[in-house]
């Protein structure tokens, strides 16, 4: 049976003149709570690929003006590719509007801009991730994989994934990468959360003086993160070491350039490899079958971190807004109208994948869009599969398999694909074939 429990009513689907299709929503994000809306995105790639959705106020956020929602995977590769027609500019990337007033302040960031500009800033920060940074960062994520997952195999019994290994593992990870003393991760998980976790009850917002929730991503709520990445800067340039945060402080970029990477690093540096790890280990939990061959060494680790990645893309939408009329799987667009990919839609398109609901480790080719695509493809996919494929390893290696021991508990977003819990069993280890 399809999902259909919130549908928006009987609008026109893109794609086929004329046609009246029960078009489901999936923009409200306690619907993504509940896992990845299959039922909703097969039904939209089906009959409406480039869907009208609205946005109503919803968890004390205002009402919005609604937005085209791109499912099938060559229309996604599409507008991500296509920057002079969807920008990434002219309204951010966040499906909903941030305040006119703080537009320019969030155009500083990379995310947030469209070439010739954003090439010039990608290129200054790639010169951080360097070949002898990235072979040090390697073995010392394997170093804490190891400890935190020998740490948990240790206990015996039952163990939150998420709150025992995942979450320090990643932000460890990050500390070590931009030069920040271990003891501030605490910092980092802080502003993390307020940014990423915002739809979420667990994540209270903060309200302005009329009771309206301040966007997370404002000047004011990224001040203390600001003053931080600036007294870190000034260490760095005085104490210069092998780290990034080193190599931004004594780049071309300017003070509120650097800022904003330090932002773009922290929250988007940490937060794939945090989504992405516990998703990648609750579905091999979830098929025991495929989980068995990657033990066994039969599917190579290479294609099942992919493969991980594409059935829990860590990022579940990205916005663009449209700079001029245009038309898209048949479906008109007028500039100025938002435009919003589902990264988790594509994945599990039939048109690009067979089977797309069946996990195989194994699949090659692989062409997912869990790290988009474009310009805008993410600048640290590398160091992400770096850390997916270390974590995973480890944990072959330290335990017999990984169980379900309860259900997870997934965050309240239509960004970002998180879990807040992972309660599994950790198997004795068993001998395998060498």
């Amino acid at each position: 049976m399809m999902d259909t429990s919130s549908p928006l009513g009987r609008l026109p689907a893109g794609g086929t003149v004329g046609e009246q299709v029960d078009v489901p929503d999936v923009f409200d994000p306690r619907i993504h709570a509940a896992g990845i809306p299959h039922d909703r995105f097969r039904a939209l790639r089906d009959h409406a690929p480039v869907a009208r959705q609205a946005e109503p106020e919803i968890l004390g956020w205002p009402a919005g003006p609604g937005f085209w929602a791109v499912t099938r995977h060559a229309d996604v590769v599409r507008v991500l590719k296509d920057s002079r027609t969807y920008s990434s500019s002219l309204g951010a990337t966040q499906i909903r509007d941030p305040d006119p007033a703080d537009l320019p302040f969030i155009r500083r960031m990379m995310l947030n801009q469209d070439p010739p500009e954003h090439g010039r800033l990608r290129r200054l920060v790639s010169r951080a991730f360097t070949p002898g940074r990235i072979e040090r960062f390697a073995a010392t994520a394997r170093e804490r994989a190891r400890g935190l997952i020998g740490e948990a195999v240790a206990t015996g019994g039952e163990v939150d994934l998420v709150q025992a290994v995942t979450d320090d593992y990643a932000l460890l990870n990050l500390t070590d990468l931009l030069g920040i003393p271990a003891s501030d991760r605490g910092l980092l998980h802080a502003w993390t959360e307020r940014v990423i976790a915002y739809q979420d009850p667990d994540e209270p917002p903060v309200l302005d003086t009329e009771g309206r929730p301040v966007n997370p991503r404002s000047p004011a709520m990224l001040a203390e993160m600001f003053a931080y990445a600036q007294e870190l800067a000034a260490y760095k340039r005085a104490h210069p070491a092998d780290d990034v945060m080193t190599s931004l402080a004594t780049s071309e970029l300017a003070d509120a350039e650097l800022e904003m990477f330090f932002f773009l690093l922290t929250v988007a540096g940490n937060d794939t490899v945090r989504s992405a790890a516990p998703g990648g280990l609750l579905a091999l939990a979830e098929h025991p079958g495929e989980q068995a061959r990657l033990w066994d060494g039969k599917v190579s680790m290479e294609t099942a971190v992919d493969e991980l990645l594409r059935v829990h893309p860590p990022v579940l939408s990205f916005r663009r807004t449209a700079a001029r009329d245009t038309v898209l799987a048949g479906q008109a667009i007028a500039a100025g109208d938002k435009v919003v990919v589902f990264h988790a839609s594509a994945n599990h398109d039939e048109r690009a994948f067979a089977a797309p609901h069946r996990l195989d480790l194994g699949r090659s080719p692989n062409p997912h869009v869990s790290f988009g695509d474009g310009p805008h493809v993410c600048l640290g996919a590398h160091f992400a599969r770096l850390q997916l494929r270390v974590l995973y390893e480890e944990a072959r290696g330290a335990c017999g398999g990984v169980e379900l021991a309860g259900p997870p508990r997934r965050l309240v977003s239509n960004f970002i694909n998180g879990i807040k819990s992972l309660p599994v069993r950790l198997k004795e280890p068993t001998a395998r074939p060498v």
